[in-house]
Formats: structure tokens, C-alpha cells, sequence
């Protein structure tokens, strides 16, 4: 064999080589952003049944229950309302729920909460819009449902979350992020939203 076709035999076995080799980073990475994503997805789930779907389901359901509900149609405004208020709260939840997993690289549990200090979306015109959501969804199905009982456990939980946020909530938020936080803290309202979007200067 030639000397020139022993070399364009290795220059071919290397060829070879080296895209095995992109190959099979290219896979590896893959397999990593779906873990990453599987393992973010699996976190989500777990938040989602424990917090929210207790708040709207699981507790509003055995209240309900042990109080021998009968359902019996609300005015028709009202229906439209808690329709229009249970729509935009699950829109403000879904979008919520996207910055947190895709800005902040967290959830809204405590066990694992955002890495990334969210200022933008819904969060630039307010600090809560997540459990804002939350309470749009009650109100919704206390009108839906037409139970004052739903409507008082909305109160108990606007109550506790009143309490909970500024004593809280909020001091570790400002452990976590610091100067940043007191800064988005000054300038965005903790649940009346301003008219306008605040950026971090």
C-alpha cells in the first residue's frame, strides 16, 4: 500500500473517529436536558399537588363533603365572573409557574425555590402574582360552586398569606437576593399592581 493510501486511510479512521466522538457528546448532552427537564417537570407535579391542588380540590372537596353540599346554580353574572376569573387565574398561574422554571430555574415550594430572583412578566408589576392566581381560582369556584363555605376558606387563606408574605416569605427572599430584592421590594407593590412595568436599573 501507497504512502498516500495509508494516509487518507487514517485520515479517514480519524474522520471517523472524531464524529463518533460529536456524536456521542451531542447525545450525552441531549440525555442531560432531559433529565434536567424530566427532573423539573417531577418537581413541578409534586409542588402542584401539594400546594395548590389541596388549596382548590382537596380541602374545598372534604369542607364540601362534610357539610352534605348540594349544588344549586348562582346567578348568571356571577357564573360568567367566576368563568372569566377561573380562566385568567389559571393564565396567570401557567405563566407564573414558566418564569419560575425557565428565569428563576426553580418552583414555588420551599424545598426548592427559584434560583434566580424573578423581576419580569407579571413580576414587574407585582410581587405576587402567583398566589395571585391562586386566589382568582377561589373566588372563581366559590362563585361557580355557589358556597359561601368555599368563599370563607378563601378568606382563611388570604388571611394566613397576609400574614405569612411581609413575616416570612419575604425575609428570606431578601437573605437569598439581597440588594436586589430590597430594591425590587421598594419599587413593586406586594399585591396591588402598578400601572406600569419596573425593570432593575
Amino acid at each position: 500500500m501507497s504512502k498516500i493510501s495509508i494516509t487518507i486511510h487514517n485520515f479517514h479512521k480519524k474522520s471517523s473517529l472524531s464524529k463518533n466522538i460529536f456524536s456521542l457528546a451531542i447525545l450525552l448532552k441531549c440525555a442531560s436536558r432531559t433529565y434536567v427537564c424530566t427532573k423539573m417537570i417531577l418537581e413541578w407535579i409534586k409542588t402542584i399537588v401539594i400546594l395548590p391542588l389541596n388549596v382548590l380540590v382537596t380541602i374545598p372537596a372534604l369542607a364540601l363533603y362534610l357539610t352534605d353540599y348540594t349544588w344549586k346554580p348562582n346567578h348568571f353574572f356571577l357564573i360568567v365572573l367566576g368563568s372569566i376569573l377561573l380562566i385568567l387565574g389559571l393564565s396567570l398561574a401557567a405563566w407564573t409557574m414558566w418564569l419560575f422554571a425557565n428565569k428563576g430555574k426553580g418552583t414555588a415550594a420551599p424545598w426548592n425555590p427559584p434560583k434566580k430572583l424573578v423581576m419580569e412578566g407579571p413580576y414587574a408589576y407585582v410581587r405576587n402574582p402567583m398566589i395571585a392566581s391562586v386566589f382568582m381560582m377561589q373566588i372563581a369556584e366559590a362563585l361557580l360552586l355557589n358556597s359561601y363555605l368555599v368563599l370563607g376558606l378563601f378568606g382563611l387563606f388570604l388571611l394566613g398569606n397576609m400574614l405569612y408574605f411581609p413575616f416570612f416569605e419575604e425575609k428570606d427572599l431578601e437573605k437569598r437576593f439581597g440588594k436586589d430584592y430590597h430594591t425590587y421590594k421598594r419599587n413593586v407593590p406586594r399585591w396591588i399592581p402598578r400601572p406600569t412595568p419596573w425593570k432593575l436599573p
